[in-house]
């Protein structure tokens, strides 16, 4: 056996197994399938397509500040602010409308430029005073969260025109329609990252951000596209979590870096940069909600539904990282 396993396979030995096969996402996927099948045993409603919407409409929020976080940490970067700014264009998107006079539209884009600029402050700090991302963002996570509660003062927003409540409430061809602006931009971000050069570039600044500049890359400017796209989705986020619970507060967004940065690694992006896709984050979302509205329907609640969440995606991880590396021989 020992002397089968020195002879190198042949290169049409190794084409029978598909390259899609190898991937870490596909192992995902497939353990995702068996959660899916197993949780729908237990309970009847949990796979209706009423519920699996619900559940869509339910992750749209982190969902949109993944796709940035994933850029991010592909150049092993890391952004813990995105929950603060959440909390901060909430606020701001009330109260330019409700107290200072904006037109709803106009408060609404005043929201987002706030969380493109907050992007911006954490982006030119990291790229031109060398500040590590995790202090950066940690410090403007207590400085946005901060500013959210004064401002705020602890009263909320509430009242908003009808009109307002349908990116967060109603259905589009009976699909809840920030379910749709999820799914845009989950393809924009894919076609970004897989077939531009600037997602090569985040790959290159990921593997080896020394040989990215010798190369002659603009290493700092994609950065600080990245850090400031990672605010204004954020900004976006926002807006639709208002729109869906019809309030303001300066609390919202609270965990969000956690649940966004745990949808990421979990899809195979590594914390140390250089690698990962978005689709890899798509099948790391879809399994933290679906566990935990499966969980919940199954009667698991309160400590024991964290912990049971918590020791899947460890055993998921080690899993699919193992299957891999066996795959590939290492």
């Amino acid at each position: 056996m020992s002397a089968m396993s020195e002879i190198p396979l042949p290169q049409a030995a190794k084409r029978v197994v598909p390259w899609w096969l190898l991937r870490h996402e596909t192992m995902l996927a497939a353990i995702l399938l068996v959660a899916l099948i197993g949780l729908g045993g237990l309970n009847s409603r949990f796979l209706t397509l009423d519920n699996l919407l619900n559940q869509g409409r339910l992750t749209t929020e982190v969902g949109l500040i993944a796709l940035p976080m994933t850029f991010i940490i592909i150049t092993g970067g890391i952004d813990l602010s995105v929950g603060s700014i959440v909390g901060l264009c909430a606020i701001l998107l009330g109260y330019s409308w409700k107290i200072f006079g904006f037109p709803l539209p106009l408060a609404i884009g005043f929201s987002l430029l706030v969380g493109a600029a907050a992007g911006f402050l954490n982006g030119i700090v990291i790229t031109k005073v060398k500040v590590p991302p995790l202090i950066m963002t940690i410090a403007t996570l207590a400085l946005y969260r901060g500013l959210a509660e004064g401002i705020s003062q602890a009263r909320s927003v509430r009242g908003y025109p009808e009109w307002f409540y349908f990116i967060g409430q109603e259905n589009l061809f009976g699909v809840p329609a920030q379910l749709w602006l999820l799914l845009i931009a989950i393809v924009v971000s894919a076609i970004v990252l897989d077939r531009t050069t600037f997602g090569r570039t985040l790959y290159a600044i990921g593997n080896n951000e020394t040989a990215a500049r010798f190369s002659g890359l603009p290493v700092d400017r994609v950065k600080l596209i990245i850090y400031t796209l990672s605010g204004l989705m954020a900004g976006l986020s926002a807006c639709v979590l208002v729109s869906r619970v019809t309030t303001t507060r300066s609390d919202m967004g609270i965990g969000y870096e956690l649940d966004v940065i745990a949808a990421v690694v979990l899809g195979g992006t590594s914390i140390f940069g250089g690698v990962g896709t978005i689709w890899g984050t798509v099948v790391g979302l879809a399994m933290i909600q679906l566990l935990k509205n499966g969980l919940a329907l199954t009667g698991v609640k309160g400590d024991a539904t964290i912990i049971v969440i918590g020791a899947v995606l460890i055993l998921s991880t080690l899993v699919a990282s193992s299957l891999q590396r066996k795959r590939e021989g290492v």
